[in-house]
């Protein structure tokens, strides 16, 4: 369940008031006459369901309560009322497979930043995922993956293509375009700063490294799993099921590829670096495509309820 607070021009208020009630989704409806002091207004409280949480927001926007007022959600956690239980059977759908647009919006947009710490954490990352690559230690590519950030621009960009907001995909772009090739520097100099403190050595890219050599040999499966991470990816990220695991799936298909681009420039071993490069433009295609289809189909599916 949502919980709405929404601060309402006075002759706004009854407008507002009469949305929330007439919504069958909606209950506990509070307000408070002149409680909001900036922007001045009216405070009006109330819960709403996640299967009625899009159209409800979208019908406050249609007032232009986010330009004269304000709008803002909040996730209840437990709900202890008849009324939330009548409003929840109300409305056809299960809140965990609801699609709450302004809230997947609100959530992605924030990641698109191009921070100083999202470049240090994938940086970070795509180091040692270069030392799992030479070890050929998937216990490291798999602490790389735990640290790669690169799901939140990734979902950004989905999001911002089937929602149609230029400025979402640009940004997401730009902290994919910059922040992978940071990365992958980083670790170029990383190498072979490890190589000069002999810790390192070209052989140990050379030679068999049948736990990790997938990473350079791009195939269907490729595809495959990056197509599967992406879907996995999405349907986290709308049924507000999200955590830091679906991070970690999306991330075996990109950041373990970049490292490996990166330490086969290192050692001057081309071909080993664009069998890397072509696996992670393979699978950042499957992950997006992916994404993009299931909010697709998503929203189709909810138009329909």
């Amino acid at each position: 369940m949502l919980h709405l607070r929404v601060i309402s021009p006075p002759e706004e208020t009854e407008r507002v008031v009469e949305l929330l009630t007439a919504e069958a989704g909606a209950t506990n409806v509070v307000v408070l006459a002149g409680a909001a002091r900036e922007p001045a207004g009216d405070l009006v409280l109330a819960d709403v369901v996640r299967e009625a949480g899009s159209p409800v927001l979208a019908a406050l926007r249609g007032l232009g309560l986010h330009e004269r007022g304000s709008i803002a959600i909040e996730t209840v956690d437990v709900a202890l009322s008849r009324g939330a239980r009548r409003a929840a059977d109300a409305v056809p759908g299960l809140a965990g497979d609801a699609v709450v647009w302004d809230e997947i919006e609100q959530k992605t947009g924030a990641e698109t930043e191009l921070s100083g710490s999202f470049l240090a954490m994938l940086a970070v990352a795509t180091v040692i995922a270069g030392i799992g690559v030479l070890l050929d230690q998937p216990i490291l590519i798999v602490g790389a993956m735990v640290v790669g950030p690169e799901f939140g621009p990734l979902a950004a960009l989905c999001v911002g293509i089937v929602r149609r907001r230029g400025r979402s995909v640009r940004r997401a772009l730009l902290a994919l375009g910059i922040g992978f090739p940071v990365g992958i520097v980083v670790t170029i100099l990383t190498t072979l700063g490890l190589d000069a403190l002999g810790l390192v050595d070209k052989e140990m890219l050379l030679r068999d490294r049948p736990l990790t050599d997938f990473i350079w040999r791009p195939d269907a499966l490729s595809w495959v799993v990056g197509f599967f991470a992406g879907i996995a990816g999405m349907l986290s990220l709308t049924s507000a099921k999200a955590g830091p695991l679906i991070g970690v799936l999306i991330s075996v298909t990109t950041v373990p590829a970049a490292a490996n681009i990166a330490v086969a420039l290192a050692y001057g071993v081309p071909h080993e670096a664009g069998g890397s490069a072509l696996q992670l433009l393979i699978n950042l295609a499957a992950i997006v495509t992916a994404g993009v289809a299931t909010l697709l189909v998503l929203r189709s599916l909810w138009r329909r309820a």
